[in-house]
């Protein structure tokens, strides 16, 4: 019988912190977190962008390609609750130290694997090396600890805006790192992932430094939950508090579809467009787009989210992503309308990502949320995953428009959820 790490490890005290303080603390935490993501953010795709690549070589065989980034997003959801037990029993600092500290262990795992030529030990370094996206979508929760409750979605996609700069740079290092290291013992393809390694251990001495006093444990104190027991803030009562809420599960079926949509159309994207005669340029191009769609804008979603509500943004990212389906499915050799299809797409997800995940937080108890959290995070990830396995079978079997018409029927049951929720709400309200 397993036991639950949240409810044998003991929470660490609650910090004091006055009210005059407070505003200050935020901006505080506000700054570490959008830092440590930019890292995080930079880090991840220095190593992942030549990941199927370097799969191909130490495996000798390019259909091997794939599991390399298969293999960081299992380890992305496999974390996700391990690591949520830690931030349920200790707070955030604990848990995004380790998780940045388990991704640069596994950077240098692939580059030790590069170097042996064990392809097995790669795919144990990519599934560490996935702790850190782990850690990346952690960092948003963590900035709605203490953000008042009408401005939790602007503290969430503030965090989620960050995380552009990495995303746009990180891609563009990737041939510099690897050239860093033409001439030496290491593999040059290996190279992005020590950099990215070096960079993650940054982004944990940064947060085991300066995320101090920790949100979470700073947000009970304030809540007045800290001396609860242990027992009331388990992944378990995590479970049960998402059973208990109609909200909850919107919110969860929100950030998991809307993930798993986006992730399963992307994918396939430079596959279509090569269909249709796109070089390299345009298929970077459109992925560029896409990119910036899904984290340039964060910002907006979250003012909409705490302005207009919730739900209303949930209705707006399924009509866009049902909207981005359609455009990409029917364009064919149009490579405008797929870019435009793309650019929607990550619209839609940013959208549903924010106000899903202030939607998350503001529906369940403050003793439960961190498990509540690490549950969302699993789930999104997971369905993602095999929805990016998935996808890759519908192309070949049925086509690309079979692939985004799916992908936009998956919106049905957060649709449905949506406006249940939005009914619920009237008649109580009435």
């Amino acid at each position: 019988m397993t036991t639950d790490p949240a409810c044998t490890t003991p929470a660490a005290p609650a910090p004091a912190v006055s009210p005059e303080a407070l505003p200050a603390l935020r901006r505080r935490t506000s700054a570490v977190l959008i830092t440590s993501q930019i890292l995080g953010g930079l880090g991840v795709p220095i190593g992942i962008t030549l990941a199927p690549v370097l799969a191909t070589e130490v495996s000798g065989s390019e259909a091997m390609s794939g599991l390399a980034p298969t293999a960081s997003v299992a380890g992305t959801a496999l974390l996700s609750l391990p690591l949520a037990a830690l931030m349920t029993a200790r707070g955030r600092r604990p848990g995004l130290v380790l998780a940045y500290f388990i991704g640069a262990v596994g950077g240098a795992l692939v580059v030790l694997a590069a170097a042996i030529g064990s392809f097995p030990l790669m795919l144990l370094g990519m599934a560490g090396f996935g702790a850190a996206s782990s850690a990346n979508l952690q960092a948003r929760f963590a900035a709605a600890d203490l953000a008042e409750p009408d401005r939790r979605a602007r503290a969430i996609s503030t965090v989620v805006w960050a995380t552009t700069i990495g995303a746009v740079l990180g891609p563009n290092l990737s041939a510099p790192a690897s050239r860093s290291f033409a001439g030496t013992s290491i593999p040059e393809k290996a190279g992005p992932f020590l950099w990215a390694s070096a960079i993650f251990l940054v982004a944990a001495v940064l947060m085991a430094v300066l995320l101090r006093p920790d949100p979470l444990l700073t947000a009970r104190a304030l809540a007045g939950s800290a001396g609860q027991q242990a027992d009331e803030r388990s992944l378990r009562a995590g479970f049960r508090a998402v059973a208990a809420s109609p909200r909850a599960r919107l919110a969860l079926v929100t950030i998991a579809v809307s993930h798993t949509a986006m992730v399963s159309i992307m994918v396939m994207t430079p596959v279509d467009l090569g269909h249709h005669g796109a070089d390299l340029e345009m298929v970077g191009l459109v992925i560029s787009g896409h990119i910036a769609g899904m984290y340039a804008f964060s910002p907006v979603w979250g003012w909409l989210a705490d302005r207009i509500g919730r739900l209303s943004v949930i209705g707006l990212a399924a009509g866009l992503i049902a909207l981005a389906a359609l455009l990409a499915g029917t364009a064919g050799a149009h490579h405008a309308q797929t870019a435009a299809g793309l650019f929607l797409l990550g619209l839609g997800w940013s959208a549903a990502l924010v106000s899903g995940s202030a939607l998350l937080t503001d529906s369940v108890p403050q003793a439960a949320r961190a498990a509540v959290q690490g549950l969302s995070d699993l789930t999104s990830s997971a369905c993602a995953g095999l929805g990016g396995v998935a996808a890759g079978v519908i192309v070949s079997v049925a086509g690309y428009g079979w692939l985004t018409a799916i992908g936009a029927a998956l919106l049905l049951p957060m649709a449905g959820l949506a406006l249940a929720s939005s009914r619920r709400g009237t008649a109580a309200g009435a």
